[in-house]
This record gives structure tokens, sequence and C-alpha cells, in this order.
């Protein structure tokens, strides 16, 4: 039978084998986890119409509509977000529909018309959804508010063509500029200084309401 002695350089000698183990396994995790090296980007050809004019860009297949528009128009009124389609930050018209341009990829458009908040209007002729939000003060900070417009713009051509939202009543009827249905609408649209009941009135306003 081992003494207490043999015993506790048994121990001894276990721990520092199990030491050296753990090391050895870390020092190869850690070099398994370097990235691997990264290629030259892939480039692909795309033409789009932004606010009437036709650009002919070459990107990198990863590029967003949004940074096109930002990085290489250098449109800059549309503003990054989140970047994760969740703000409403983003959003452009492309025929005539709204897009959170940091989740489409530029090369999805091609042939596209796209329209920016820039598109819409200037200081000298605004466009009357512009004016509405001058009015009502739909904006404070005003990040935000290239988007909102562009979605408002939006929203109430959904409805004069009579399509339902969550909250409509009659899904087969003649829909109208309620407050619920633009806020319903316009839930995609975050405004974080909380400008909501301004904007719902200009939006109304522009509906004729």
């Amino acid at each position: 039978m081992p003494t207490p002695r043999e015993l506790e350089m048994n121990r001894r000698d276990l721990m520092v084998v199990a030491g050296a183990c753990a090391a050895i396994s870390a020092a190869a995790t850690g070099t398994r986890a370097q990235p691997a090296p990264v290629g030259k980007p892939v480039l692909s050809e795309v033409s789009f119409s932004v606010n009437g004019r036709r650009h002919q860009l070459e990107l990198d297949t990863r590029t967003t509509l949004l940074d096109a528009l930002r990085e290489h128009l250098h449109l800059t009124g549309t503003k990054k977000g989140c970047d994760h389609g969740q703000c409403g930050a983003c959003t452009v018209l492309v025929d005539g529909q709204r897009v959170n341009s940091c989740l489409t990829l530029a090369i999805m458009n091609q042939g596209a018309e796209v329209t920016t908040i820039e598109g819409l209007g200037g200081v000298d002729n605004l466009h009357p959804m512009q004016a509405a939000f001058v009015k009502h003060d739909g904006f404070q900070c005003g990040y935000c508010t290239p988007g909102q417009i562009c979605s408002g713009v939006a929203v109430l051509e959904e409805i004069k063509a009579g399509i339902p939202s969550h909250v409509s009543a009659d899904l087969t009827g003649a829909m109208t500029a309620t407050e619920a249905e633009i806020r319903e609408r316009m839930s995609g649209n975050i405004c974080r200084c909380g400008a909501y009941s301004n904007i719902v009135e200009a939006m109304i306003e522009v509906a004729g309401g």
C-alpha cells in the first residue's frame, strides 16, 4: 500500500500534468480563434436611379443601399440609426414603396427608382409632408425626420390605395387616414424625442383631415 508521502507526491504530479494540459489546450484554442485572412472584396456593377438621376456604381456586393447612398453618392440626408432595421431612420422609397435601406443590399435594387429625403423637396420647394412637419413641429433633434417623412409619404399612399392595416375595421372598404391608422402604420419609425403626436397631426393635415 502506498505511503501518505507517496500519495502526496502523486497528487502534486497530477496537478502539474493537469496544469500543463490546460495551458496547451488554451494555446491551441487561441490559435484556432484567430480570424481567417480576408480576401479581396467581390465587386459588382449596379445601376439605379436616385432622385431622378441615373447612377452606375461598382460596389462590394455586401454594400447596403444605405451605405451606397451615404458613402458613395454622398446623400447624407438618409440617416443610419440602429443599422438593424428597427428604428426606421434609414427609410427611403424604392419604386414608391418604403424600405429600410440598411436591410437591403445595393445590388438587389438594380434598375430601381430610389427617392431619398433630398428628392422629395428642397428648401425653396418643400414637399407637402415636409411643410406640414415644419408647421406642426414634427421633429425636435431631427435625426429621425428623413425616415419619418419618407414613411409618412408612403403611408398616405397606402391608405389612398385602400391597403388595410392591422387596425383596419373593414379590409375591403375605403381607408381613412385616422389617428389609429397612422399610428399603426408608422410604428416602425421611432422618434426618441417623442414627437409622435405632432407627426400624426402633420400627416392628418396632408391627408386632408
